[in-house]
């Protein structure tokens, strides 16, 4: 060992030091010496040098761990040193660049090393030799794949099978299409010898080669959209052998506690998975050798889930990971498990393998639904999380189970809804047995029951003829467990609960109501928390539709209840409680003005104490919304507000982070709908200091809200609010000065964020005053586009220009004569830089106000013939030069090109993708199906997927038929606030988009047939096809 590496070694360990100082002087050292040539190397020969881990042996076992960790840290900072100084494009590079001689040397020595005996050291140099071959395989180490391979073909050495998979592995999960078929042939057979061979090789061996398997097939499924027959071909052979080794392990019983055979099979699973997405056809011939094994371990996980999880007999591996990082438990198994059968059920291919069998599978998968003991354990302890884990599905057993239903439902349709209804009726049945004869987890197949229940409630009530069924069967259930003592399953209460209001639609109103006052009585109960937030679930799904002779005798004590469980709650049931209280003002009609002065000041107090906390905030200032929107309640409310935010917004310097700006959004919540003479009060409080906030705040959250706050305000007050303050002028020139602040270039693109609801407020409603600025608000409009940042912001003032294209109708073409004589950086003119920009963005324009409002103004430039159409060239269709996999090195070298499009066409073009997109609103969700199913011709082409929604494809489309699709695509739209506020007063916003395409189509195409031929050329066939859809009507 010369001095070099003695020196090395000593700073490896001293940056392992206890002591801050040495460690600290040893990292510096560290970070100089990796500037100078050779320090690579150097800590290459440190992680493969075998003479300091034979001497480890003779030495204490703390100090052979010490030894061993300085080796393991040489290799790790290898790894890093290669990030850093191996490729000069790569993000994080820094000088100087590894040079040739030592590349070679480097990766010489660490190949060396792949067969070392200790795991972890083997890992680091696995995941240095990867690092590397990112940059320098193939093509500067062509012989790194057929060296691995030879150490994966070589059974007497472990340690170096080991190595070479761990490689491959990571390797495996970063090739391209380019490498993966010539490496698969070679590879496949070798990885099949290990898998095939447990006597030699252990489980984890076995899975890593099983894990190469996955990531190479997943790719050739990526390649099997562009090259479906190169790919099948290459598979063909390999998959019979697979299939039947995949079949082998897992036709045995499911063990209790074996994590690596659990590890192992889920390895298995997934490969399934990828063989029958991607190559459907060939696994569908193959498939019937795994049915038998995949239901004996489905069935067999059942039992080991149920001791394990279930009753917490047996351990169950919960929450530990393998050395990879991987979860080893049972529970990642049994949701693989359901993954693999959700593709099958999903499958058009494989579905009909199900069938035969399907009241089993559901009849099964209910049992896996069952509340584990870790649970009931955290649940119990903690109702917040409950409440959380409820809500957001989170990744567990019951979710992937409660999924798979819903496919079996989906794919099955009448006899998928007959299995989950047999199966819950069986499982009721068998719930009942257990009760009566003492077993004590009868109540958890009572909860999984229900929950599945639950889970496809949806499904099951579009499908009426099942409705009453399910309604009858709950109210039995219902009405044996409600007689239970409660506390003693609070769990299948709270289950109950959210039952009654999922299905409350086709249940006895007599029933319902009773579950509606026994909710109310319990959330004033001392009862365990999760009975109180079955409750809640069900009180703010009843209440709305409940009847006010059933609310009003008991609405007094349901909102003093709410309210003290507001006082103890905490972040999700908080959300919940408060969510429940919205459901009860609402519900609560004239009561509500009885309780307000009880009601406003605590939830006034929660909203200015979470101000910060988004979610709640937003929960409090719907729960004093729905206390505003209640008869009577809007004018004491306002009362009581508006003497506490006026201090705050007036000086807002003083008040803690989040005040000025959840003050502001609360006042817009005020004037949304509000009569005028509550407009006019809030006016007088709050419209100056909003103002001084917009003109001098650099807070982005305070200038937003402003800003929102002043257009609902312009939106409510109209031409009167110019009065309010006895001088119009002034106020007119403060709105003009918080849009000349807002459309400031240098201003942050986030501060000026809704600017364009101000300004379309603005020239709705206060037109007059408005059109004498008209050419200094376009030249400030684009002076703004060009400096934002943001492609909302961009989208919103885009929005404005369209709206100023209608607003100059029938005289568009003087519009665009302004736009011409504006002049716009880097652009001939503004009215081709906003073309440019308009027709880039215009597919991500959102909300149907927008749409209908752009889309309509470029039929209405495209009309006007403006010569000045004809000299704009805007962005077209995507160049693909290469159909190989896009990876992140090809996409830096070779960037998106797109062809360029006349003006014109591309108008056109975007009519008639507008046609396209509200069709895809219909018929969308019937249009998904794999590759291999497109290309082999089961779906039809453009033209009758045109026609497939409503219309049969010898039939024309009707007017009716548009209409219909006018009125979907408004309905899918969910408006916000701030898309309100665009459209609350605007004409425009009844167009009938579809009608209006139709017309404007037929007229273009008539008037100039000539012209429209040209260009209708430059479409695709797709779009094409729209326009003719719409033309032979």
């Amino acid at each position: 060992m010369d001095e070099d590496q003695q020196w090395l070694i000593n700073c490896l360990n001293a940056s392992l030091d206890p002591n801050h100082q040495i460690r600290t002087f040893a990292e510096t050292s560290l970070h100089q010496a990796s500037l100078q040539p050779g320090f690579g190397v150097a800590l290459a020969r440190v992680a493969s040098n075998r003479e300091l881990q034979t001497g480890l042996r003779q030495i204490s076992f703390i100090a052979c761990i010490v030894k061993l960790t300085f080796i393991y840290l040489a290799a790790v900072l290898l790894k890093q040193y290669i990030r850093k100084h191996w490729n000069t494009d790569e993000e994080g590079f820094e000088h100087p660049v590894v040079s040739s001689d030592e590349k070679a040397s480097i990766r010489r020595l660490l190949l060396s090393s792949l067969d070392d005996p200790y795991r972890k050291i083997c890992t680091a140099v696995s995941v240095a030799v990867s690092t590397i071959a990112q940059y320098d395989w193939p093509d500067d180490w062509p012989d790194l794949v057929p060296f691995l391979l030879s150490l994966i073909n070589d059974q007497t050495k472990l340690n170096a099978v080991h190595g070479a998979l761990k490689c491959l592995d990571l390797l495996s999960s970063d090739m391209d299409d380019n490498m993966v078929p010539k490496i698969v042939p070679v590879l496949f057979p070798c990885l099949h010898g290990i898998v095939s061979s447990p006597q030699m090789y252990e489980k984890c061996l076995r899975c890593r080669a099983l894990s190469i398997v996955h990531n190479c097939t997943s790719i050739l499924g990526v390649m099997s959209g562009v090259y479906k027959m190169e790919t099948s071909a290459l598979m063909l052979p390999l998959l019979q052998p697979w299939m039947e080794q995949f079949s082998s392990i897992l036709i045995h019983s499911v063990p209790s506690e074996d994590p690596d055979d659990w590890s192992i099979r889920m390895e298995v699973l997934k490969c399934l998975n990828q063989f029958i997405q991607n190559f459907p056809s060939i696994a569908e011939t193959q498939f019937a050798v795994i049915v038998g094994p995949l239901w004996h371990t489905f069935v067999s996980s059942l039992a080991v889930y149920e001791r394990s999880s279930i009753e917490g007999v047996e351990d169950s591996y919960d929450g530990r990971y393998d050395s990879d990082g991987a979860e080893k438990s049972l529970e990642s198994f049994v949701i693989q498990l359901f993954e693999f059968l959700l593709t099958v059920v999903g499958s058009p291919k494989f579905v009909k393998v199900v069938m035969n069998n399907v009241k089993e599978l559901v009849y099964y998968t209910i049992g896996f639904l069952q509340m584990t003991e870790q649970q009931v354990h955290t649940w119990s302890l903690d109702a917040n999380q409950y409440v959380a884990d409820e809500d957001d599905n989170t990744y567990s057993c019951r979710v992937s189970g409660a999924l798979l239903l819903e496919e079996i439902i989906t794919s099955c349709g009448t006899e998928g809804i007959d299995a989950v209804i047999d199966s819950v009726k069986r499982r009721i049945s068998e719930c009942q047995v257990e009760k009566n004869s003492g077993s004590p987890g009868w109540w958890r197949k009572r909860e999984a029951t229900l929950f599945a229940l639950a889970s496809v409630s949806e499904q099951l009530l579009q499908a009426k003829v099942s409705g009453p069924t399910i309604g009858k069967l709950l109210e039995e259930i219902l009405c044996d467990d409600m007689a239970t003592n409660l506390s003693d399953y609070p769990f299948l209460y709270a289950r109950l609960f959210s039952s009654v209001a999922k299905f409350s639609s086709v249940m006895n109103h007599q029933v319902t109501d009773h579950f509606l006052y026994a909710a109310i009585k319990t959330v004033g109960m001392n009862v365990p928390p999760p009975v109180k937030v079955g409750a809640c679930r069900a009180l703010s799904q009843l209440l709305p539709d409940a009847t006010g002779g059933v609310i009003q005798p008991h609405a007094l004590d349901l909102f003093m209840s709410l309210v003290d469980l507001l006082s103890n709650a905490s972040d999700e049931t908080m959300h919940l409680v408060l969510e429940t209280l919205q459901a009860a003002v609402k519900a609560g009609h004239e009561v509500s003005l009885s309780i307000e002065p009880i009601i406003s000041p605590i939830i006034l107090n929660m909203w200015a104490s979470h101000v910060s906390d988004p979610f709640i905030s937003i929960d409090a200032l719907e729960v004093l919304e729905a206390i505003k929107n209640a008869p009577g309640c809007i004018h004491p409310l306002v009362a009581r507000i508006l003497p506490y935010i006026g201090p705050i917004i007036s000086n807002p310097q003083l008040q803690p982070d989040g005040l000025v700006a959840g003050s502001l959004d609360l006042v817009a919540m005020l004037v949304k709908n509000a009569p005028i003479d509550v407009l006019k009060a809030v006016y007088q409080v709050t419209f100056d200091p909003t103002v001084r906030i917009l003109l001098q705040s650099d807070d982005h959250s305070e200038m937003q809200n402003a800003t929102q706050c002043l257009a609902a305000v312009i939106s409510g007050g109209r031409q009167d609010l110019l009065a309010w303050s006895g001088d119009p002028g002034f106020t007119m020139r403060s709105l003009l000065d918080v849009a000349s602040r807002l459309l400031d270039p240098d201003l942050e693109s986030s501060g000026s964020l809704f600017v364009g609801s101000y300004i379309l407020q603005l020239i709705l409603h206060l037109p007059s005053q408005m059109a004498q600025h008209i050419r200094d608000l376009v030249h400030a409009l684009i002076r703004r586009m060009q400096s934002s940042q943001i492609a909302g912001l961009k989208s919103s003032l885009v929005l404005i220009l369209a709206r100023l294209v209608h607003m100059s109708a029938p005289h568009v073409e003087q519009f665009i004569d302004l736009l011409v004589s504006i002049p716009a950086e880097g652009h001939v003119n503004s009215f081709s830089y906003v073309m440019v920009e308009w027709t880039r963005h215009q597919e991500e324009v959102q909300g149907a106000y927008q749409i209908k409002v752009t889309t309509t103004a470029l039929a209405l430039l495209l009309l006007t013939r403006h010569v000045e159409l004809g000299n704009v060239n805007v962005q077209g269709h995507l160049i693909k030069s290469d159909a190989r996999i896009t990876t992140r090195s090809r996409s830096k070298l070779v960037p998106d090109q797109w062809t360029l499009l006349p003006l014109p066409a591309k108008i056109l073009g975007i009519l008639a993708d507008a046609l396209l997109e509200i069709q895809e609103q219909v018929g969308g969700e019937n249009e998904d199906s794999d590759w291999e199913e497109v290309q082999n011709g089961d779906v039809g082409d453009d033209e009758d997927f045109i026609y497939s929604a409503g219309t049969t494809s010898h039939s024309k489309p009707t007017y009716e038929y548009l209409d219909s699709l006018a009125k979907v695509f408004n309905e899918d739209q969910e408006d916000d606030y701030e898309d309100e506020l665009f459209s609350s007063a605007d004409p425009l916003n009844e167009i009938n988009l579809v009608t209006y395409l139709v017309e404007f189509l037929t007229k273009f195409s008539e008037n100039d047939r000539p012209y429209f031929e040209q260009l209708f050329q430059n479409l695709t066939k797709a779009q094409q096809n729209a326009i003719e859809m719409v033309l032979k009507r």
